[in-house]
């Protein structure tokens, strides 16, 4: 009996401790803060989608405690589409390239306030047309039979300064002139289809050029610079020009202020800029002499890749 009643115990502090032992209750998470307002802020796919997500949702965590909305970021699959969606999805601000805000400015009035400035106190950047060492490739004249990738025709670096390169250098009919002319919808990839023998001439922007140079040395051994455009604002954050003025400063003010904030110093650590500065329509000049170089008329632009 005694022998019974040790058996029994013992299965009952098995119980016990199978049952009660596991792993420790977790808290509940605390449900994110809701507010009244929410903002839609559009994203062009400058990188990776993912990539370009993961960069900026603590911009949008940090904007949101900051001025009290829901920020939501969305990124669009292409430049062009930024144009035609920040209607029709009801955007209030976006991210713009330099190009696709001179064409949303000019189509549906949105107006730039802030763009980052890295801790060199670059706030700029500009395009580059580039080909393999290999290649042979030195002038537009040895490009001729050659297949050239761009990016989108909504971007500066990787279609508006190329197109403004050719025409400059007599080049009157790009399509017959090249081979093949393509896009790759991201500065990466234009990047990479030259380094990897995808097309003989790509165009994009130096600060992705150098970011994956960072990482990836062949780009340096491997690729030729051949020209460089003027330099253009960085991707700066246009509204829309209906927004309610006091969430538009609320925006402004708040972008311009991180810097100044232990907070916001390590959102823009992490984001890789010192700060936001101060951007309006002027600064886009380089922009619309490109424009005015190729003839293009911004109200009646066929951004949409063919």
């Amino acid at each position: 009996m005694r022998r019974i009643n040790r058996i029994f115990l013992f299965s009952c502090i098995c119980i016990v401790f199978i049952f009660g032992c596991g792993e420790p209750a977790k808290e509940p998470k605390p449900e994110e803060t809701k507010y009244e307002t929410t903002l839609n802020i559009g994203l062009i796919p400058e990188h990776d989608i993912f990539h370009q997500l993961k960069r900026f949702e603590p911009i949008a965590d940090y904007l949101s405690k900051k001025i009290q909305a829901n920020i939501n970021l969305i990124i669009l699959t292409r430049y062009g589409n930024i144009v035609d969606n920040f209607v029709s999805g009801g955007f209030d601000a976006a991210f713009f390239g330099s190009f696709t805000y001179t064409l949303a400015h000019s189509k549906i009035g949105v107006e730039v306030i802030a763009r980052p400035e890295t801790n060199l106190g670059v706030s700029e950047y500009y395009g580059m047309i580039f080909t393999r060492k290999d290649s042979g490739i030195r002038s537009v004249k040895d490009m001729e039979g050659k297949i050239l990738a761009c990016v989108d025709k909504a971007t500066t670096a990787g279609y508006l300064f190329p197109m403004a390169y050719l025409k400059k250098n007599k080049v009157t009919d790009y399509k017959t002139f090249f081979e093949e002319i393509y896009f790759t919808g991201t500065h990466e990839d234009a990047i990479y289809d030259v380094l990897n023998g995808r097309a003989h001439v790509g165009s994009a922007k130096n600060t992705v050029f150098y970011r994956l140079a960072d990482k990836d040395p062949r780009i340096i051994n491997e690729l030729h610079i051949i020209a460089e455009s003027p330099k253009v604002p960085e991707n700066g954050l246009a509204v829309r020009k209906d927004l309610d003025e006091s969430v538009k400063k609320k925006l402004k003010e708040t972008l311009l202020n991180m810097h100044k904030e232990s907070d916001g110093v390590q959102v823009l650590n992490d984001f890789g800029v010192q700060r936001f500065i101060e951007t309006t329509n002027a600064d886009y000049i380089n922009v619309y002499k490109m424009l005015n170089q190729l003839g293009l008329n911004l109200s009646t632009y066929e951004y949409v890749n063919e």
